[in-house]
């Protein structure tokens, strides 16, 4: 048997330096005259322990990580194409506590697969909920995903099968799929990771939305940093429509449906719905007033679905196992597991892909291990540079829409990002009505003039300029943008500037002056 050598070629792996193990192990089997498959998968999303290399024995995988390219001639002197130990040796993948821990539905082949093998795909349970959605009729298809309590995991929580039946339900002679893979927030990189890891089931989980809503004709928008997933979508894409998954007859069906990779241009709004979609037309990146819905007029003034990747991902598991297996997962209105996306000055950092309901503080002190620094936890925010910032004092707060919004929290596209007890919160609140300013599309006053202002009326405090007054002039601008701005960039900037006032009011006071020497 060829031994089989499985080398990430995911971007944060990448980034860690798995191309170059992946050289220094080409030319160690080379030296020793040693054949063997290496195969480029995804990461398992465990990035404190990449590059992660994994090798097919008789007794399954065995993981070694992280490796660097000086352990590679130790690695073979001590048999690791057999699964030898060494110091890298972390035995079988699906054993090391922090991918034992997870429930993995829509990550399943994330990191186990050849991410543009086909074969791969369906021997791990790809294409199956594609089958059966072509074989039912859409109005049952939509039933089934709203009834498994599927919500957009981009950040809204706005119910998957709603926006399905709408589309639906509305009369059109051209209706499109958008996919927003314009992943901009701060610690995410769940899309990311699908797209180069998975993408079958992202192309599957945009066939099922197309056959479910009478749409023909399907666009996933990748953010322009994101080069490696652009390519590796491409790739997928070109090898579904061969194979019959795209087409005018998508697996033999009576049902047509065709997709396309469009690049974005780097602006942080358009992971905003209606700029994405000006973006996609080719015009400014601008948000649209809504109504109208692009449910009901959308890309091109045609019923649009727009949805997230995750959202899309997670579909074929749910056409799959049926909406009860689905909504078996959970707590309250927030059904299914959610990817939460570890960063920041964490230990243990990663995607872990679970359940809703586990708290802030499992999250956070057992899952991420507390600091990298080794110093207390001062703060996390949630839901990326929009996100609140919340203390240790709600680390007892529950990993569900409504729970972190009843906290004045959203869980937004669920990346956190950990912070020790040196941050400084009135920078941090600077920082989100500076990043405001800079992202604006500039549509509306609120978002456009108020961070400005926001920006002014912080450093004020920073110098000690009469700082209650200043703290209630950011307030009053922040429940203009709040209610004011027509999207989330201005809506929801106050989330991280409030909180930081609130938990942290201690960062806001003037710094002490040193009393003058006698």
């Amino acid at each position: 048997m060829i031994p089989r050598i499985y080398i990430p070629g995911d971007s944060g792996a990448l980034a860690l330096g798995a191309e170059k193990v992946a050289k220094a192990i080409e030319k160690e089997l080379a030296d020793r005259g040693i054949e063997a498959k290496i195969v480029r998968n995804g990461s398992r999303g465990a990035y404190f322990l990449e590059p992660m290399v994994e090798v097919a024995t008789e007794n399954g995988r065995v993981a070694y990580g992280p490796v660097k390219p000086s352990d590679v001639k130790s690695l073979f002197d001590s048999g690791f194409l057999t699964g030898g130990h060494h110091k890298r040796w972390l035995g079988a993948p699906d054993k090391i506590p922090f991918l034992a821990r997870q429930t993995r539905l829509t990550f399943a082949r994330c990191g186990v697969i050849n991410p543009l093998s086909l074969d791969h795909y369906k021997a791990h349970g790809g294409l199956k909920g594609l089958q059966n959605a072509v074989a039912m009729a859409p109005a049952d298809i939509v039933k089934q995903v709203t009834e498994s309590g599927l919500r957009g995991r981009g950040g809204a929580g706005f119910p998957t099968g709603i926006k399905w039946k709408t589309v639906l339900d509305t009369i059109a002679d051209k209706k499109y799929i958008v996919c927003n893979a314009d992943e901009g927030d701060s610690a995410t990189f769940a899309d990311r990771m699908i797209m180069e890891g998975d993408p079958f089931v992202l192309i599957e989980g945009m066939a099922i939305a197309g056959v479910a809503t009478g749409a023909t004709k399907g666009f996933v928008y990748i953010r322009s940093e994101y080069p490696h997933a652009v390519a590796m979508m491409q790739k997928a894409v070109e090898a579904a429509r061969k194979a019959g998954l795209l087409g005018l007859n998508v697996l033999g069906s009576p049902h047509a449906f065709d997709m396309e990779i469009r690049v974005g241009a780097g602006a942080y709004v358009c992971g905003e719905e209606t700029s994405l979609l000006n973006s996609l037309e080719g015009k400014r990146g601008v948000v649209r007033a809504k109504p109208p819905l692009p449910a009901i007029q959308g890309l091109f003034g045609k019923p649009t679905v727009i949805n997230n990747v995750i959202s899309l991902a997670s579909v074929p598991v749910i056409m799959d196992k049926g909406a009860a297996f689905y909504k078996d997962f959970g707590m309250g209105r927030s059904r299914g597991t959610i990817p939460i996306q570890i960063a920041g000055n964490v230990r243990y950092g990663g995607l872990f892909e679970a359940a809703f309901g586990m708290t802030l503080g499992e999250i956070v002190d057992d899952i991420g291990g507390g600091t990298a620094t080794g110093r207390p936890v001062k703060a996390v925010q949630v839901g990326g540079p929009l996100g609140a910032y919340f203390p240790r004092s709600l680390f007892d707060t529950p990993f569900d829409y409504e729970a972190f919004a009843a906290k004045d929290g959203l869980i937004g596209h669920a990346g956190i990002t950990v912070f020790d007890d040196t941050a400084d919160m009135l920078k941090q609140a600077r920082f989100a009505m500076e990043f405001c300013a800079i992202e604006s599309c500039g549509k509306c006053t609120p978002c456009r003039i108020g961070s400005t202002r926001g920006v002014e009326t912080i450093d004020k405090i920073a110098r000690g300029s009469e700082p209650e007054k200043q703290i209630e002039l950011v307030t009053d601008l922040c429940n203009t943008m709040r209610f004011g701005s027509l999207c989330a960039l201005g809506g929801f900037t106050p989330y991280p500037v409030m909180s930081a006032i609130n938990h942290f009011r201690e960062d806001f006071k003037p710094a002490p002056v040193a009393e003058a020497a006698e």
